[in-house]
């Protein structure tokens, strides 16, 4: 099942794509939340929601906004740095590498990116917030939880995850340098863009599989297999389900393949006007514009 989130004639509504369709199954001042409390409820939600698919009302996805799938989370996202191999070395000669003396890290580098910093398919990223203009790109998988999750072993992490959604690490490179720490220069509003939609984990298979690419105004930046994670999924869900639980509709992202705008010499940073896109096997193409 593919859940969205979405704005149509001032409305907010939220449902699942059944071809070039909209099954709504939520509308109105709540329905911000609907994908959230699905979640939550469990496989009692999904089931709910595909026997309204008969009877629903229907709305083209051509006729409709798409918002983030999760608009408003309940906490933080979640999210990974240096984890992928070429990326870390990347990184780290850039000269913006805070997190330590290693190139490639030997436990997960875990950082938050803020609520309020989370905008939907096709929303401008306020790259004029950045009063640095270092602003960079980064592509990368979103892991959806379904359950509350506590000292999770690797071989029980994947029962824990609902599904996955295609995320854009957006970054100030020099507010990230200048803090010597990530949130401020990741946790700008707007700089978290997520979507289409979330693809529930039963319809994306093995998803060490999926292939995640990049491309700025239609140029090839980012191109990686998710099998290529330093730390994969389980261990992820592992280290941080170690010590404080994890909830239902928690997302982490996962990491980004190299191909940034940092690794280039000089640096290719982001413009007003700049279109970004990302795509992943089986679950969309996320598009948004620097403004």
């Amino acid at each position: 099942m593919k859940l969205v989130t979405f704005r149509s004639g001032g409305k907010i509504g939220a449902g699942f794509v059944d071809g070039k369709q909209i099954v709504v199954c939520a509308e109105g001042e709540d329905a911000a939340y609907a994908v959230r409390s699905l979640i939550e409820t469990g496989p009692e939600g999904i089931q709910d929601w595909a026997a309204k698919g008969a009877n629903a009302e229907r709305v083209a996805l051509a006729d409709v906004t798409l918002l983030a799938p999760i608009p408003e989370p309940r906490r933080d996202v979640f999210c990974v740095g240096k984890n992928y191999f070429a990326h870390a070395n990347e990184f780290h000669s850039s000269g913006f590498d805070s997190s330590g003396k290693e190139a490639v890290p030997s436990a997960p580098i875990i950082f938050t990116k803020a609520t309020t910093s989370i905008v939907g398919p096709d929303a401008v990223v306020r790259g004029s917030l950045d009063p640095t203009q270092t602003v960079d790109y980064e592509g990368e998988l979103g892991v959806i939880l379904g359950t509350r999750a506590f000292q999770v072993p690797k071989d029980k992490a994947y029962d824990q995850v609902f599904g996955y959604v295609v995320m854009n690490d957006v970054t100030s490179r020099e507010l990230q340098r200048h803090h010597n720490q990530w949130v401020i220069g990741k946790g700008i509003d707007t700089f978290c863009p997520m979507g289409p939609y979330i693809v529930t984990s039963d319809e994306v298979g093995d998803v060490t599989k999926l292939v995640l690419e990049t491309e700025i105004n239609s140029e090839p930046r980012q191109k990686a297999s998710v099998a290529d994670l330093i730390f994969d999924i389980p261990t992820l869900i592992e280290t941080m389900s170690a010590t404080m639980t994890l909830l239902p509709g928690d997302i982490i992202a996962t990491g980004t393949p190299d191909g940034v705008g940092i690794g280039f010499k000089p640096p290719k940073y982001l413009a007003k006007g700049d279109r970004m896109s990302v795509r992943i096997t089986g679950l969309g193409e996320l598009n948004n514009t620097i403004g």
